[in-house]
């Protein structure tokens, strides 16, 4: 496999059983990635070049510990640009901290469960003119693109190794419709049933719990044979996997029945 500095921590991993251990060892704050549930969050959405960032390593200190794996380097590529935050935004210098919402995930993260749901509660909740300062032990960069999406922008302030403080902002009092782009997705609701008639998969998630329903219909989706369609059933619209579908290349329609009961059905545009 051809590996360069934007692939994905979890391609990476996919590809060879050996693969995570020779990451951890790059560096101690890799060991966060023996927790599963941080690493289905993270791996998926981390390329090597957030990684070394993450890590305080270089993209050739992971080439050299693949190489021996099996994995064929190019070095051609070169990484994606990553938004370089050193410079503290003046909105937060002087923050009044009544605007401030603290959210401190470590205890979240160090039992074994996934904080996003939460976070993304509390991102919801914000006030006009309110900041959220997520208290972790590292920059969550994916996190960071995925507000981003939403339309906050984002501050990652490393206290030490062990210490992140994330605040996540808009700098516009103009709200964000988190909906936006959803009103006219019932749209052709029948004629798309219709013509994946007998070509879909089907999944249920309605009665798993966070993290797993995202992630069931993301492997699912891995899985998706050319030319059909996944049908899911869901309790509500997962809002956070939308942005995921669009970076795939992948539609959607919603079809929500009542409350408590949303079907979706994913497919290649």
């Amino acid at each position: 496999m051809i590996i360069n500095a934007n692939t994905k921590i979890a391609t990476v991993l996919k590809a060879h059983p050996g693969a995570l251990e020779a990451i951890i060892s790059i560096s101690p704050k890799f060991q966060k990635l023996r927790n599963p549930i941080l690493r289905k969050l993270m791996a998926g959405r981390t390329s090597l070049a957030m990684a070394s960032k993450v890590g305080g390593c270089t993209i050739n200190e992971f080439f050299e510990k693949l190489h021996p794996l099996g994995f064929k380097i190019d070095k051609s590529v070169q990484p994606s640009k990553i938004k370089d935050m050193k410079a503290m935004p003046s909105l937060l210098q002087d923050i009044n901290p009544q605007r401030l919402v603290s959210l401190d995930v470590r205890p979240i993260l160090a039992a074994g469960a996934d904080p996003l749901t939460l976070i993304l509660g509390k991102i919801k909740e914000l006030q006009t003119g309110q900041v959220l300062e997520i208290v972790n032990t590292f920059e969550p960069r994916p996190l960071m693109g995925l507000l981003k999406k939403q339309g906050f922008d984002s501050y990652a302030a490393i206290i030490h190794d062990d210490l992140v403080k994330t605040y996540f902002y808009r700098e516009t009092e103009t709200p964000v419709n988190n909906s936006e782009g959803n009103e006219d997705k019932a749209d052709g609701w029948n004629d798309l049933m219709e013509r994946y008639n007998g070509k879909m998969n089907v999944v249920d998630v309605r009665n798993l719990e966070m993290p797993k329903p995202m992630m069931t219909i993301l492997e699912s989706l891995n899985k998706l044979e050319a030319g059909k369609a996944l049908f899911v059933q869901h309790k509500r619209i997962p809002v956070f996997l939308l942005p995921e579908l669009a970076d795939r290349g992948l539609d959607y329609r919603i079809n929500e029945e009542r409350e408590g009961d949303v079907q979706l059905l994913i497919f290649k545009p």
